[in-house]
């Protein structure tokens, strides 16, 4: 599982020129499913997630997650982070989970967040999805669970 975590002002994700989730203060989290993934490995990311502490404290130091600050987590499902371009220039995409594997995994996710008490909102699995955010710092981290 491969997170790609922005801390932002606000967030949106819009299908069809319908907004679909949006946030303010909070994680954007590009969110990819490897084909060995698993509900243990769901669990591990939501709780980095949740105390991923990205925000700063009343000394300007990165002390506070998501969860101290009041945020809110947009997660939007993206099996592109599995692109390998290692041969070639046209990304495969052979080690990222297939969508019935992966959407339970990211609902998962999302739900594993909820219940330690920080709002979610979601893109639409296998859409096409329009993401945009304002980055706050610009801060953006990468999350890798199990470690490969």
């Amino acid at each position: 599982m491969r997170a790609v975590v922005q801390r932002v002002r606000e967030a949106a994700v819009t299908v069809d020129e319908e907004i679909v989730g949006e946030i303010g203060p909070g994680l954007l989290v590009l969110l990819g499913i490897h084909g060995s993934d698993s509900a243990g490995d769901g669990e591990l990311m939501a709780r980095k997630l949740v105390g991923l502490r990205i925000f700063s404290d009343n000394e300007g130091l990165m002390n506070r997650s998501v969860a101290d600050v009041g945020g809110s987590v947009l997660l939007v499902s993206q099996f592109t982070l599995y692109g390998d371009v290692r041969k070639g220039r046209r990304p495969s995409f052979v080690e990222a989970a297939r969508p019935e594997h992966a959407e339970p995994l990211v609902e998962h996710v999302a739900e594993t967040i909820r219940s330690s008490g920080v709002p979610v909102k979601q893109g639409r699995f296998g859409a096409k999805m329009a993401v945009s955010l304002t980055n706050d710092g610009p801060v953006t981290i990468v999350i890798e669970i199990p470690d490969r």
